[in-house]
């Protein structure tokens, strides 16, 4: 069982020692996505994610950084969504304190040095450009663009490429005491973890006590009457993301949610990729998934089409959404779907490094970590006419969004099929 610990400074740590792995896993997670973030500094959470890795007091530089984790065959990561960011190191746990050692000098020490900032420039515009140059992945983000509009959640995490060339130093340390301060942060250990964890990070990992400075900004209703969104782009194969909005993770009705999209596209026996892609040979790709945050969330179907057929595609897509708000999914098909998710999970949890982070992430955001039992009970109880109910609740073809990218200028067209 998970124990959670409080420390003086209000720093706090949820941990699980688990006799199946002889690994360990510590990540640090801390309330500073993009949400975050404003017009004059959007990106500055990606930057600094990368920023942490580039040298502090004990570990000088990337040099020493990558050494010290990889003379112990450790693995080292991190990533910036939009409501919390994620630092962490994976080893034998006989190495857990190499793992916390690295994880707190660059936490708390990190120099931000200019020169190793104007060297990072140039990496994270190349990240910038690589998205950019890759529908399948910026098609997301068009999409979330659409959904949210002009504010913090519909912004792209790596950000804008002029605050990419022009923050400075003092913009980092600025942002880091605004947000990194106990009380904002939390840190996750699972696997093979010794005794005196407590003690070790208590140790290790003293924040000075500060208060939280900046705040997420609540989301608002995107305005805009638009439901489409089309980009022009020489490809090869037309990219499109159509979806609605849907329900916040702590919604009594997420787990319905999410077997809802597995029964639509979550898998090789879903029906988006029976239909779309197997019967009707449509796309090559195609995925229907959530998004869930603390205050919203999105349904939504990704595919990579024939630029020669896409209005079949779309129009195929959107019938799929349309079945499943107009009658019960049998059992058998609802059955399947509920084991496949429990089974991603499970598989998922063999892993030290994800159990640390389904354990810290629901501690950060909702202050109520939970065992993976209580998880896979509330995917048990979601009934037939739970996804009934929540199909015929989400999916108004009012409420319907389409973002795409292609070689497409007619975006009336596309307007035309959501009709």
């Amino acid at each position: 069982m998970f124990k959670i610990k409080t420390f003086g400074n209000g720093l706090r740590l949820v941990s699980n020692k688990l006799d199946s792995t002889q690994a360990a896993t510590v990540i640090v997670l801390v309330r500073a996505g993009s949400r975050y973030e404003n017009k004059a500094n959007n990106g500055i959470s990606h930057f600094l994610e990368h920023m942490f890795f580039k040298g502090a007091k004990k570990y000088t530089n990337t040099k020493e950084v990558s050494e010290a984790i990889d003379s112990v065959g450790g693995e080292f990561n991190a990533f910036t969504g939009k409501e919390y960011v994620a630092y962490y190191v994976k080893a034998a746990g006989s190495h857990i304190d190499v793992a916390m050692d690295v994880l707190s000098d660059m936490m708390l020490h990190s120099k931000f040095d200019p020169a190793e900032i104007d060297k990072e420039r140039g990496v994270i515009i190349e990240e910038y450009n690589m998205y950019q140059d890759t529908p399948m992945y910026q098609i997301g983000w068009d999409f979330e663009k659409l959904m949210y509009g002009d504010q913090p959640m519909g912004w792209d995490q790596v950000g804008l490429k002029d605050v990419i060339m022009g923050v400075k130093h003092e913009d980092f340390v600025n942002y880091k005491n605004a947000l990194y301060v106990p009380k904002n942060v939390l840190i996750a250990a699972a696997g093979n973890v010794p005794d005196d964890l407590e003690n070790k990070i208590e140790s290790y990992f003293e924040f000075p006590v500060a208060d939280q400075t900046l705040f997420a900004d609540k989301l608002v209703e995107n305005k805009e009457n638009r439901n489409v969104n089309v980009k022009n782009k020489k490809t090869e194969q037309g990219h499109i993301c159509i979806g609605v909005p849907a329900y916040e993770e702590e919604h009594k009705d997420h787990y319905a949610l999410r077997i809802l999209s597995i029964i639509l596209g979550g898998n090789m026996s879903s029906r988006m990729f029976l239909s779309v892609r197997e019967a009707k040979g449509l796309a090559y790709y195609i995925h229907t998934g959530t998004d869930d945050y603390t205050d919203s969330g999105v349904l939504s179907t990704n595919a990579g089409v024939d630029l020669n057929r896409v209005d079949m595609a779309v129009s195929a897509i959107i019938d799929e959404y349309k079945k499943v708000a107009d009658e019960k999914v049998p059992e058998q098909e609802l059955k399947k779907s509920k084991e496949f998710l429990k089974g991603k999970i499970i598989l998922k949890l063999e892993d030290s490094e994800e159990y640390a982070h389904f354990l810290g992430k629901y501690e950060l955001l909702y202050g109520r970590a939970r065992a993976p039992e209580e998880v896979l009970k509330k995917i048990d109880e979601v009934t037939t006419d739970d996804i009934l109910r929540v199909a015929k609740d989400i999916f108004d073809m009012k409420r319907l969004k389409l973002a795409a990218i292609g070689p497409f200028e007619d975006e009336e067209r596309f307007k035309k099929l959501l009709i």
